[in-house]
Parts: structure tokens; sequence; C-alpha cells
């Protein structure tokens, strides 16, 4: 077919192309990623292309060209969530959020190919220097960066569209180290026994005794309860596997006094009929202020399990195994550890969790079906 061939780029990728001629102008278009595209395929392609050349006097790069100024970053966004956020990330919220509160107030009606890399640093810039927001600010310029980079893939800009969201320096983060200490213990004890949410206040006991992330324990339904073992299965983790957390003795004492509410599943019954627990931040806003520990967030109680572990001596391999961490090449060491040391780190901080807070829980039969009742 004339004008039809594979063009080989310096990088090694190939992609079939079509060269034709629209008065005087010479077009190359890409017709498609070779080994996505059989040669049939591609040549079949090529050939409704130049069709359209020859008998409608069309010209298919203009009419792409078209549609691209027409795609704006609100398209984009919009794409980006449905098509890969929430299919391949569990923390796609994050994302939506993110998109909602930093992308589309400044950029939702420009066209994807009008941004560039200045639009880009100067939001950087604007939520790390100017709000002190760097943390945010990097995750952000990532978020951009891999919307553009799948914006390429879709045809949202041009071949030659340079990401604009590379090139930028990310601002140094400092990892967070803040936990509960053994003098903040009782306090913060003391602060979560008088909140009046019952939900709330369960919600953050099993944060400090389990470590289990915060969203992964809402959850949690009864039928995720393993009386027998004393185990609290987490189906939907983070990670995208099952996560099996050993209850200590202090947990499990915990969960039998919880009543169960009929027609809800959740170990942490919200407001609404049938549903969890959704927000936690009001009652742990109320606690911390109590317990007189406010730069302290939620997910430090989970951070606080881990350094208790730690300060216990613990090795970092099976504080992993307990928290469920997500890098793969230090879980493929977790694996060697045991139930049982997972279940005996647990039940040493279980014990010394509730030895600080000056609260005793003892436990001498596991119950063999679950209780039904309203509180």
């Amino acid at each position: 077919m004339p004008g039809f061939g594979c063009r080989v780029y310096p990088g090694g990728r190939k992609a079939f192309v079509l060269s034709y001629r629209v008065g005087d102008r010479k077009r190359l278009p890409t017709i498609g990623t070779y080994g996505v595209l059989t040669l049939d395929q591609a040549r079949g392609a090529a050939r409704s292309e130049l069709a359209k050349v020859e008998t409608e006097g069309a010209d298919p790069v203009a009419t792409r060209e078209q549609e691209r100024q027409s795609e704006t970053v609100r398209d984009l966004c919009t794409a980006y969530l449905d098509r890969y956020a929430k299919v391949h990330k569990k923390s796609w919220s994050e994302d939506e959020r993110r998109i909602n509160n930093r992308i589309l107030p400044v950029w939702a009606s420009l066209t994807a190919q009008a941004i560039k890399r200045a639009d880009v640093a100067a939001l950087h810039s604007k939520i790390g220097t100017k709000e002190g927001h760097p943390y945010e600010a990097n995750r952000v310029r990532e978020l951009v960066a891999k919307m553009f980079e799948l914006a390429h893939r879709w045809g949202f800009v041009p071949e030659d569209h340079r990401n604009p969201a590379q090139g930028i320096d990310d601002y140094k983060e400092t990892k967070r180290d803040r936990w509960v200490t053994h003098d903040e213990l009782p306090r913060l004890a003391q602060a979560i026994n008088e909140e009046p949410n019952a939900s709330a206040r369960a919600a953050l006991w099993l944060y400090l005794l389990t470590g289990a992330r915060k969203s992964e324990l809402l959850k949690a339904q009864w039928a995720d309860v393993d009386w027998t073992r004393a185990e609290l299965r987490l189906p939907d983790t983070k990670t995208g596997r099952v996560h099996d957390i050993p209850l200590s003795p202090p947990a499990v004492a915990l969960l039998r006094d919880l009543p169960q509410t009929e027609g809800n599943p959740y170990v942490l019954p919200g407001k609404l009929p049938g549903a969890h627990l959704v927000n936690i931040s009001k009652p742990w806003g109320r606690v911390r202020t109590a317990a007189g520990i406010e730069d302290v967030r939620l997910h430090d109680l989970r951070r606080t399990v881990g350094s208790w572990l730690a300060q216990s001596g613990n090795s970092l391999h099976l504080i992993g195994r307990v928290l469920n961490h997500s890098n793969q090449s230090t879980t493929a060491v977790y694996a060697r550890f045991g139930e049982d040391s997972v279940r005996a780190a647990l039940d040493q901080h279980g014990a010394r969790i509730m030895g600080a807070a000056g609260l005793t829980a003892e436990v001498t039969e596991f119950p063999t079906r679950a209780r039904t009742g309203a509180k």
C-alpha cells in the first residue's frame, strides 16, 4: 500500500505509520503501536485512513488535532479517575480529592495540551512554598505526571507533547516520626474512655491495639472476626492482599463487650442503618484535645504500634508484617515469620498498652456465637 510503513524510534519503539499528502502538505500520522496491532490490522486501518484522503479529501491528522484541542483538563481528569485510578488504585479517593481541590480550580477549562511545565511549577510552588505543604505539593506533581503520561497514551495530547510535570524538583520531605509516648498514653486512655461515641471509642482502642489502617478497620465486619483463632481478617487492604491480624487478649475483650446491631454487619456501626462508622475525625479531635496531644494525628496511632513494638526489641521485619506494609521486597522477608511470632508480638504489645493505661483485660474463654442487640 502506498505510504504504509513501520517507523522505528531511537529507543527501539516501533509504530505503524501512513505517509500521504493533502494539497502541498505532507502528513505522517501514526496508525498504531507495533505489537499491539498486527500487520493485517494496521494495514486495514491505514487503508481506511487513506480512503478518506482519496475519496473525501479529508485530512485525518487535522481532524485528530481538532479533537485534541477540544479535550480539556477536566476531560482528562474524568478519564484518569474512571479508566485508571478507580480500576488500579485503592487510594483513588485521594487522587479525586487532589483533583477537585488542587487541579480543577486552576486548570479545568484549559485544554490538556495547553498545560506547560511553567504551569505545573507554579502550582507546585504555590502548594509547597506559599501554603507550606511540601508533601502535598509533591503528591500533586506526581499525580499530574501520571495523568499526562496516560494523556499521551490515550491521545489527549500530541505525540511530541512533553510531560509538563517532568523536570521539576520535588521538595525535601521530612519523615514524620510522631507517636504516643509512655507519658502521654494514660491521658490518651482516659480521654478515649470518656468519648461519648461508642463506635469511635472502640475504633480508637483497636487502632492502638492492632495497628490497622483507618479505612480497613472501619470496614471490618463481624463475619471477619474468627473467635476460635482470635483473629481479625481484613479482606480489602491497601496492599491488595488479605491481612489476618492476631487479636491480643485486650483486643478480644474489647470486641466481646461490643454490642452487635441487628441488620448491621459492621464491627463499628455508624449512624445510618446498616452502615459503618465514617466520620471519626471529630471524635478524634475531641479526644486528642482532652489528652493534650493536639499534634498527634489519627495515623500516628498506627505509628505508635510500630514504635512500641520496636522499643520492645521486635525486628523491623516482624513489625512490617504486623502492620502489613506494602513494600514487596520487604514483604518477601516477612513471610518467613510464623503467625505465632506475630501473635506473641501483639500479645506483648496489648499487655504493655493496657498496663501503661492503668487498665486490665482478661479473657477466659471465647464466645461460641455472636451476640445481638442495639446500644
